[in-house]
Parts: C-alpha cells; structure tokens; sequence
C-alpha cells in the first residue's frame, strides 16, 4: 500500500456481521466534520463499466456475470466465487488494490479542504488486507453474537445456517480486540453508543 501523508485523523470502523457499523457511522456522518466511506460500496462502485476492475473481473469470470446492460451481475458473481476458493483468492487479489487506491485518493482529496476533520473508513476486513498501516486509529464495533444474530435474522431475514456460516468466516472477537485502538459496545439502545462516540470525539467540532 502506498504512503499516505496523514493531515487529518482517519479511524477505520470494523466488527462483525450484525455489529450495527452503519447506525453508528450514520450518526457520525451527522455530526462531526468527516468524510465516511463503507468498503462494500467502494468495490461495488469499481466494478461498473468504465471503471478500475470491469474489464478484468469480465476476463477473469467471462460474460456470464454480465447483465443485459453491461453492468455485472453481483449474484451472478457471487455464486461462481464462493464455491471456488482459487477464483474467490483471484477476484480479492483486483478488487482490494484498487478499493485501497481509491479510498487513498479520497484522502488526499479531503486532506486538502480544511473543513474535513475526519475521515472514516468501514470495512469488516480491514485487520486482513492492511489497512493499519493508513489509519490513525482503528474502532471495534462490538456486540455479542445473539445480539447480532437477531438482528440478521430481523433486518435481512437470514437464516441461522447462513448467519453461521457467515461469522465463522470472520475475524475472532479475541482479535477484534487485539488488533483495535477503541471499542465500542452496541448491545443495546443506540443511544448509549452515541454516547460512547461523542466522549471519544469530544475534541472535534460538533455539529447541530
């Protein structure tokens, strides 16, 4: 990853599945001076025609994950990836360079508008693919595995297995905790997370 110079502070957010990451972010986005970004979009917004990874995800995976209109077909993709560990390794190895380009850039662009004091960035696997290295801090959004259990089960109706078999896919809470500068417990009313956050950032602007 390339060197950044840092001329704001930038957190990473991380957590498990379920752990409320967006709610949190929402209300940073809300009242603090900060730019935020959530890596899922970042890649999803590579992947259209025109931009960083298109041409290489059609080569790698062929036209039969593309839509009528060109666009790729994220379910399409998915369903050839994540039965195929060599070819899930080989879509990872373009689409995380260039998410990390990216957010790089957005950095740099916000680094230069002095109205900017944050700068955030979400991502669950942001221990794995370095990131570390960019960021001034890094925050565990923490909440216990019933807790995000039920509200996978109530928000995007998963099923048990499939919750199952997405958590053991990530990270331990043993490392989430290792490996993270601050956590924050979302167990319960989000009201008490704000309060969490606002303690923590009590030296930056506050915004109505």
């Amino acid at each position: 990853m390339r060197k950044l110079r840092k001329v704001m502070y930038i957190i990473g957010i991380t957590g498990g599945v379920g752990g409320g990451k967006t709610e949190i972010l929402e209300y940073i986005k809300k009242h603090y001076k900060c730019e935020v970004y959530l890596a899922d979009q970042v890649a999803n917004a590579i992947k259209e025609p025109g931009q960083p990874c298109y041409e290489a995800l059609v080569a790698l995976l062929g036209k039969r994950i593309l839509l009528p209109d060109g666009q790729i077909d994220r379910s399409a993709m998915a369903s050839l990836i994540f039965t195929d560990a060599n070819l899930l390794q080989k879509v990872n190895e373009l689409i995380h360079p260039a998410v990390q380009d990216y957010l790089l850039d957005k950095m740099e662009q916000a680094g230069q508008n002095p109205e900017i004091e944050l700068f955030f960035i979400e991502a669950a696997l942001l221990v794995e693919t370095g990131y570390k290295s960019i960021l001034d801090e890094l925050w565990y959004i923490h909440a216990d595995e019933t807790v995000r259990r039920n509200r996978l089960s109530k928000s995007r109706g998963y099923t048990s297995d499939r919750i199952t078999q997405i958590m053991e896919k990530q990270l331990s809470e043993e490392i989430f905790r290792r490996e993270c500068d601050f956590i924050i417990e979302n167990n319960g009313a989000l009201e008490e997370s704000y309060r969490q956050i606002d303690k923590k950032l009590a030296a930056y602007t506050w915004l109505e």
